[in-house]
């Protein structure tokens, strides 16, 4: 059943000899968003995106039954996925030497990695040196907000000044207050769906219609009211109402396919970038999208150092092209961001474009994860069966700790994301004994019994965590790839503690008996929440970008993804990356206008 409309061609026309008012490097999150904002403000806009457009519909066929799929799901021999163990014992490049003909990252190991295997990038066309990251990546129209986990919340002033609460750091060169009314604007025109608890650590959104709690979440939810802790629906980047001005996506009807896939919503209920925001800017007549485009170079002016375009190769024919811009927007990704500014040398810019402060590439933070908790509901168990996998999350656990006593061993803190319920596949089948009848009886008895919960923690931002080029090594197009210099510190591994040990605290309290505990930490970028980078900040010396994520050193330069986040927090990034760049491309269109750039 088709629910939305045919998508806009993008086979256009692009015309490489124009100016455009603006060049946007990238098409996820941030570059979608650049693209709306600055449309709509009547600006003529060149979009430059390294991947294919896929027919993402039939990419992901979340309706389709495992059984329906001549390998249930599993991609076709010769692909194989990287595994915990081997970013953990191996080196980077992790696909070098491989006997398979591609290698993917985790993600798509999760279930079902035939459809997301035109998502991901494959390993031995994009490999990376240094030292152990997990690094997801997806180069295609939308890059991974096609197969995003949908968990949409707010940063407050315990993350924007967290320097001013804790001693650590920096603050940020913005409060809650100047980003408020962009966070209400991404609300409204994405959808978002959730309940109000009115924290100060975790702002409330114009959320629509939440999600239900199942029973097993509602016990553990009147449980951790007693000691002031909330247990919350999930925050969902997910239109539950619909929305009236967006012909490109449908209301969520609950069909239960979210968790069948590594991601993705084939009727776009959930945001992605292309239906939510590209294809909606390229109805204005003001965007023109240019697909399979790896820009390796922001170009700039020899007279004035100011950027005048990017250079960048057809991802086919690896043919080279400019594109000419008056700004210049870059929204590839908080690491590939850093390694084209790294990339963009020239006599003027000798350590990179906007490069001045030799803090590009640095202050890489981002979440840990990987410790949680599992237990069993007992008089859940031999319940009848209840629908409880029609919905985009299960709920969301906020922040509690360093908000006004201090934890001692770590600083900041974490939160976490549970579910409990039936599911198409009965969880934690592998782990039940036996075997037939009175197997499969034991099975369906305690489908529906489990609650799982698994924590985030912020990172700590540092100067010493950093991405740099390497000498050597180039990608399957000859340009130089990134190299990391970065691990997990103290902080992280004391708090990685304490989410084990409280998770049981929890569960245990509500009376909730605990039957399998996950204490090891995974490996350094497993979130794929990778901020920082190009931080902003008001001094030159110290940061990259301003408080509008435009360069220090080139003012017709802007940042608009993760990079520019001072601290990563603990809440998922996706939001306050939508909200920055929709308020830093407001102030560039009207400095635009102004001809201030």
């Amino acid at each position: 059943m088709t629910l939305v409309r045919v998508p806009p061609p993008i086979e256009q026309d692009v015309d490489l000899s124009k100016t455009y008012d603006a060049v946007i490097v990238g098409s996820g999150a941030a570059g979608g968003m650049a693209a709306h904002v600055l449309t709509t403000h009547g600006l003529q806009v060149l979009m430059l995106e390294a991947g294919k457009k896929l027919p993402i519909e039939q990419e992901l066929r979340s309706m389709q039954w495992p059984y329906d799929h001549p390998r249930r799901g599993d991609a076709p021999p010769g692909s194989h996925h990287l595994s915990f163990n081997e970013y953990t014992i191996r080196k980077p490049p992790y696909a070098k030497g491989a006997a398979f003909k591609h290698v993917y990252s985790y993600v798509g190991g999760w279930s079902g990695s035939d459809y997301v295997k035109n998502i991901l990038v494959d390993e031995k066309d994009h490999p990376f040196t240094g030292t152990n990251y997990a690094w997801v990546r997806a180069r295609c129209l939308g890059g991974k907000t096609n197969i995003w986990g949908r968990l949409a919340l707010r940063l407050s002033d315990y993350d924007f000044k967290a320097k001013s609460h804790d001693g650590y750091g920096e603050d940020w060169p913005i409060a809650y207050a100047d980003l408020e009314p962009y966070y209400d604007k991404v609300d409204l025109y994405l959808g978002i769906s959730g309940v109000k608890e009115n924290l100060p650590h975790l702002p409330d959104s114009q959320f629509q219609r939440p999600s239900k709690l199942n029973a097993g979440e509602v016990k553990l939810r009147e449980s951790l009211k007693k000691s002031g802790q909330v247990l919350t629906p999930y925050r969902a980047g997910v239109t539950t109402d619909g929305l009236k001005h967006n012909k490109y996506r449908s209301k969520c009807y609950g069909r239960g396919a979210c968790d069948r896939r590594p991601g993705g919503c084939d009727i776009h209920a959930v945001f992605d970038s292309p239906t939510g925001l590209i294809y909606p800017a390229m109805d204005t007549g003001h965007l023109t999208v240019r697909p399979n485009s790896t820009a390796h170079e922001m170009l700039v002016d020899k007279n004035t150092g100011r950027a005048r375009g990017v250079a960048f190769l057809d991802s086919v024919t690896h043919k080279s092209y400019e594109a000419k811009g008056k700004v210049v927007i870059l929204a590839a990704s908080t690491l590939e961001s850093a390694r084209l500014l790294l990339l963009s040398r020239s006599p003027q810019h000798p350590n990179g474009l906007g490069n001045s402060s030799g803090h590009v590439g640095h202050n890489f933070c981002e979440h840990v994860m990987g410790p949680g908790v599992t237990g069993l509901i007992k008089e859940l168990v031999g319940k009848p069966h209840t629908l409880d996998d029609g919905r985009p999350g299960g709920f969301y656990i906020p922040r509690f700790r360093n908000l006004k006593d201090r934890q001692p061993g770590f600083i900041r803190g974490y939160g976490y994301e549970g579910n409990s319920g039936h599911s198409m596949f009965p969880a934690h089948v592998m782990d039940t004994p036996g075997f037939g009848g009175q197997f499969k009886r034991s099975v369906r008895d305690h489908s529906g019994a489990f609650i799982s919960m698994g924590a985030f923690g912020e990172v700590l931002p540092r100067y010493e965590s950093y991405v740099d080029l390497d000498p050597e090594t180039k990608d399957a197009w000859g340009i130089p790839v990134l190299r990391f210099h970065y691990h997990f510190s103290d902080n992280e591994r004391k708090m990685a503690e304490d989410m084990v040990a409280t998770g049981r605290e929890m569960l245990e309290a509500a009376g909730i008996e605990v039957v399998g505990t996950d204490e090891k930490v995974l490996t350094e970028g497993w979130s794929i929440h990778e901020l920082g980078t190009a931080r902003m900040g008001n001094d030159p010396k110290t940061s990259v970008l301003n408080q509008f994520q435009q360069s220090h050193d080139v003012r017709n330069l802007f940042v608009v993804d993760g990079s520019s986040h001072v601290s990563a927090s603990c809440q998922n990034p996706t939001w306050t990356i939508m909200a920055l760049a929709w308020r830093s491309c407001d102030h560039l269109a009207d400095e635009f206008r102004k001809g201030n750039v």
